[in-house]
């Protein structure tokens, strides 16, 4: 057997933090602490395995529609993170990202994130991506709407638009696209999660309620990840 292959962009859909809780008679806020906990866990394992990109969601455009007391939690929860983010990024060397419509969020959040970029840009590790009131579709819909407005003004006519300038007008500009989409807790559908940039991706989808997830199952996937023939479109010879 050759060589193990390792994805070296990995997607995650942090899912069943929730359930998790419910299983352990505590409310959902009790979960989304616990999955919080092993996703900082986590970052140093995927890189350790070889991984160089991260990048989960967090947050989406649809968890607006939650519990009033569940979405200030998870803004709270927000800001705790945010509080110690950059001494964390600078002492594991990861370089972290967020992408999302962001002018929602609270002033004080978006400052938050702002400094963490900025302070964390040179870092050479894992580049960690945090997609927060994040929704693919909505993703697309602002990208074209920058393209429309440069041939509005005449700056790009509609012909000359490729897939490569979508691709750079996209939250992800200058990553590459995903090898590997695990989802935990057992859904199996994307919910709105990176729809461009998962076109050939390989999904994993694992019934293991995010709080639980740990190396293990990182290393499962991997194998998984390794069963599959990758073939872009093309013929198998």
């Amino acid at each position: 057997m050759g060589e193990k292959k390792i994805p070296r962009h990995v997607a995650v859909i942090l899912d069943g933090n929730g359930r998790w809780a419910k299983k352990k008679g505590r409310p959902r806020t009790f979960g989304h602490v616990q999955g919080a906990k092993t996703l900082e866990a986590m970052c140093e394992t995927f890189w350790n395995h070889g991984i160089e990109y991260l990048t989960v969601y967090a947050f989406s455009t649809e968890n607006w529609k939650r519990s009033e007391e569940e979405v200030g939690m998870l803004m709270n929860l927000l800001r705790e993170y945010m509080k110690n983010a950059i001494r964390r990024a600078v002492d594991n060397n990861m370089k972290v990202r967020v992408i999302g419509d962001l002018s929602r969020l609270a002033p004080d959040l978006q400052e938050s994130i702002h400094a963490l970029e900025r302070a964390s840009d040179t870092n050479t590790g894992l580049k960690f991506t945090i997609a927060i009131n994040y929704g693919g579709r909505d993703e697309i819909t602002r990208a074209v709407r920058r393209l429309a407005a440069q041939a509005a003004e005449g700056a790009l006519r509609p012909e000359e638009i490729t897939e490569q300038m979508i691709s750079e007008s996209l939250d992800t500009a200058g990553m590459p696209d995903p090898d590997l989409l695990i989802r935990t807790s057992g859904e199996e559908r994307l919910s709105n999660f990176l729809p461009w940039q998962l076109a050939y991706t390989e999904f994993y989808f694992t019934p293991v309620l995010w709080p639980d997830f740990d190396e293990d199952e990182l290393v499962r996937a991997i194998d998984y990840y390794n069963g599959r023939d990758r073939r872009f479109g093309g013929v198998h010879e």
